[in-house]
């Protein structure tokens, strides 16, 4: 199978999710970065809180995932960074795209 990486993190601008879009595809961590504006309610040190974030989602390569999980801890400023990800099924084009795109 054509397994591929796909990582779902959140950032509080966008000034910074394009900054580390950028690095991440620079890098040849990632092959793909798409961002979108979200709405999150989340508990927070026993508070509810709501605040609108951008989340990025990754599309890389298995191999990639350590470097991937090191280079945002290192990006994010929440202290708990949500990173979420899991490895789905790939149409052969796409795979093939992603796996050239990060090597």
């Amino acid at each position: 199978m054509n397994k591929l990486l796909l990582l779902i993190t959140t950032v509080p601008s966008a000034g910074l999710a394009k900054d580390i879009a950028k690095s991440l595809v620079e890098r040849k961590l990632a092959a793909c970065v798409s961002l979108q504006e979200v709405n999150s309610v989340y508990s927070w040190e026993s508070r509810i809180e709501q605040n609108k974030e951008i989340e990025l989602k990754i599309k890389s390569t298995p191999e990639k995932l350590n470097k991937i999980i090191e280079f945002l801890k290192e990006s994010i400023v929440y202290e708990v960074p949500q990173l979420i990800f899991k490895l789905f099924d790939s149409e052969a084009n796409y795979f093939n795209w992603v796996r050239e795109s990060v090597n």
